[in-house]
């Protein structure tokens, strides 16, 4: 069974809220390493929430191991035991509890400035100078916790410095390119997006470039690593016209663009970063990442070893300069992105949502807001 949207902590957090829940109690669920799920979720719990400060506030939210959950289910129509074979088979269903909770607790707030960065290129054709592609890559990471192996510090050197430095690479040449663009580019390094997107949020709220302006954004998130590479994917490709520049700058790369055999599994990996931001404000939104088909792996042995990097340094403080990367593979997947953003900044016909999108009323808007 596949995952969906609909299993990250976050959305049904939303919907228990919508429906009238003054908090949440989270469950591990034994579909995952009982241990490792618990570890991954108390890591994330130990880092300091943020949100902007006109966010509306959040509610109680509370990560609850295995065996006290078992109270809750006390005089309950169904034990937690039959909560997790109705969920390891697909047939679970709400019903009401008897158990109460109460919480007491001491909240700290404090409010602090973290700045999104931009820089923009200017284009040169009097017709295409009103508009503008927005490149993007997330500077920040998750910081600092109680040490983990002796290093408490979260360096997030793929997950995005490596990121914020191909970005810069692809911004010099640009910018000394012998023929520079038509139509203006706009580089931007957002804050907070390990906290919900935050400097992308802020951004589509008071952007640099009208919203409706902007034809595309073609987001950063971490180079590839693992090995050189023979194919792409292009995560939101789906969802509008902007897979076209991607398909001519990757033939003329000597690469194929490949599709994601899950749907699902492509429109989660779409909602998990800053393109998602600006995709809800209407602006088409790529995310380019290496596909898997490897020079000198195997397929199963390309995607081993990508399951690897996110089991074991995947938001850990392994994330360093330690790790081994392929240096030909980074290189490779800049050039395609430093291509596709060529061709957008050169193209006279921007590109459009398809039809039924999720996004298309949001471009709408913009344009008849003139936002």
């Amino acid at each position: 069974m596949l995952p969906t949207i609909h299993s990250l902590p976050e959305i049904k957090q939303r919907v228990a809220l919508s429906r009238g829940a003054r908090g949440s109690v989270e469950i591990p669920s034994r579909r995952e390493p009982s241990e490792r799920a618990w570890e991954d979720r108390a890591r994330m719990f130990a880092f300091e929430h943020v949100t902007l400060l006109y966010d509306l506030p959040r509610n109680l939210n509370v990560l609850l191991r295995e065996e006290p959950a078992r109270l809750l289910f006390r005089g309950a129509p169904d034990s937690l035991e039959e909560i997790f074979e109705m969920d390891r088979n697909g047939t679970i269903r709400s019903f009401p509890l008897r158990a109460r909770i109460s919480f007491r607790g001491v909240h700290r707030e404090r409010e602090f400035f973290a700045n999104n960065i931009a820089g923009l290129l200017e284009g040169t054709d009097p017709l295409l100078r009103e508009t503008c592609v927005l490149l993007s890559a997330h500077y920040d990471h998750l910081g600092m916790r109680p040490a983990a192996d002796g290093d408490s510090i979260f360096n997030g050197v793929v997950d995005n410095a490596l990121g914020c430095a191909g970005l810069l690479e692809i911004a010099e040449v640009l910018a000394r390119a012998p023929i520079p663009a038509l139509r203006p580019i706009l580089f931007l390094f957002t804050t907070g997006e390990e906290k919900g997107l935050l400097g992308a949020r802020h951004y589509c709220a008071h952007p640099v470039v009208p919203l409706h302006r902007t034809i595309a954004n073609i987001n950063v998130q971490g180079l590839a690593i693992i090995d050189a590479f023979e194919d792409v994917l292009g995560i939101g490709s789906e969802f509008s016209t902007i897979g076209e520049p991607l398909e001519a700058a990757a033939s003329a790369l000597s690469l194929s663009v490949s599709r994601t055999s899950s749907v699902v599994l492509a429109r989660e990996a779409f909602a998990r970063s800053d393109q998602l931001a600006f995709a809800q404000a209407g602006i088409p939104a790529l995310l380019i990442v290496d596909g898997v088909r490897y020079r000198s792996y195997s397929e199963e042995e390309g995607i081993r070893r990508f399951i690897e990097w996110g089991r074991e340094r995947y938001h850990t403080p392994f994330d360093d300069m330690s790790q081994p990367m392929c240096g030909e593979a980074v290189l490779q997947h800049g050039r395609v992105i430093l291509a596709t953003a060529g061709a957008l900044a050169n193209t006279f016909a921007p590109p459009q949502w398809k039809p039924g999108s999720l996004f298309a009323r949001a471009r709408l808007h913009s344009i008849a807001e003139e936002r």
